[in-house]
C-alpha cells in the first residue's frame, strides 16, 4: 500500500490507480463525516463529490501531502456544512446539531482510540503536553505542569504534534 502523499502526486499526474486508492482509502471515512454532519444520504453523496472535486482543484497547493486524508475530511465537513446553511438560512454551524448515526460514532471512538494509544507511545514531555493540549490549557498552565519555561512550551507542542503526526502517517500508510 502506498503513502498518502505519493498517492496524492501520482494522482495529481493522471494515475488512475492511485485515485482508485485514495478513494478506497479515504471514501467510507468521508461518507461517515457527511452523515455524522446529519445530511441525508443524496446530500451526503454531493458532499462527498464536493471534497473530491476541490481534491482535483488544489492537488498542487495541499501544504501536507502526507496529511491528505485529514485534509479530504476537513473539507468534506465543511461542505456538508454549506450545505446544511443553505438548507437552513440564518441557521450557524454552532446551531446544527450533529446527530451521528452508529456507524459514524463508531469510526469516531475508533480514531479517538487510535489517537490517544499512539499519544501513550511517545515519550515525555511529549505524552503529557498532548493529554494537557486536548483539556485546553494554556501556555502558561502546561508550563507549570510540565516544569518548562513558557516560551518553549509551542516550539515543544510543535514538535510533538509534528511526531504524532509522523506516527498516525504511518498507521494509516499500514493499513
Amino acid at each position: 500500500m502506498r503513502d498518502p502523499a505519493e498517492l496524492l502526486v501520482a494522482a495529481a499526474e493522471g494515475d488512475r490507480s492511485a485515485w482508485d486508492e485514495l478513494e478506497s482509502r479515504f471514501g467510507p471515512r468521508m461518507w461517515a463525516v457527511a452523515r455524522a454532519c446529519g445530511l441525508s444520504p443524496s446530500d451526503a453523496a454531493d458532499a462527498v463529490q464536493g471534497a473530491w472535486l476541490r481534491l482535483l482543484q488544489h492537488f498542487h497547493t495541499i501544504r501536507e501531502p502526507a496529511a491528505v486524508g485529514g485534509w479530504l475530511m476537513t473539507t468534506v465537513r465543511r461542505e456538508a456544512l454549506l450545505m446544511l446553511r443553505k438548507q437552513r438560512p440564518g441557521v450557524t454551524s454552532l446551531e446544527i446539531v450533529e446527530e451521528p448515526d452508529p456507524e459514524s460514532a463508531v469510526l469516531e471512538a475508533d480514531g479517538r482510540r487510535l489517537l490517544w494509544k499512539t499519544v501513550s507511545t511517545l515519550h515525555e514531555p511529549c505524552r503529557s503536553l498532548l493529554q494537557l493540549v486536548a483539556i485546553d490549557l494554556g501556555n502558561q498552565q502546561m508550563a507549570a505542569r510540565l516544569g518548562l519555561p513558557v516560551g518553549s512550551v509551542g516550539p515543544t507542542k510543535a514538535r510533538c504534534l509534528e511526531k504524532l503526526r509522523t506516527l498516525i502517517s504511518a498507521q494509516e500508510t499500514a493499513q
